[in-house]
């Protein structure tokens, strides 16, 4: 196959710089001192479109931007802290061989969700 990965995520914003120092302030994505470049530990990405009428993420939201994590619960903890809603479900970690799951959305309403994948058999 040609394709060897993800090459890059782009959306529009309302303040394209504002919202950038939020994501690497707040999750550590991007590096302005290298135009934006975002070097990225090895792992899986999820590539799946869903169907239009699914309920996994709000109906008005095209998308939504999965980050691979670790340490899900010091994220979150540092999230909150600086005053950023995090959302967690029971049934988002039902499958603990697939790992867990919280949602946040940055400062423009874009959701996105954390997923720190199982590390072993469960």
């Amino acid at each position: 196959m040609p394709v060897t990965g993800i090459g890059g995520f782009f959306f529009r914003a309302q303040d394209p710089r504002g919202l950038a120092a939020w994501y690497l302030t707040h999750l550590g994505v991007g590096a302005p001192e290298k135009a934006f470049l975002w070097d990225q530990q090895a792992g899986p990405t999820v590539f799946s479109p869903f169907p239009e009428r699914s309920d996994y993420f709000e109906a008005r939201r095209r998308w939504m931007l999965n980050l691979r994590v670790d340490g899900l619960d010091d994220l979150m903890a540092s999230l909150r802290a600086a005053g950023i809603d995090v959302i967690t479900k029971p049934e988002w970690d039902s499958m603990p061989e697939i790992g867990r799951f919280a949602r946040i959305h940055d400062p423009e309403g874009n959701p996105i969700e954390l997923w720190e994948p199982a590390t072993g058999p469960a």
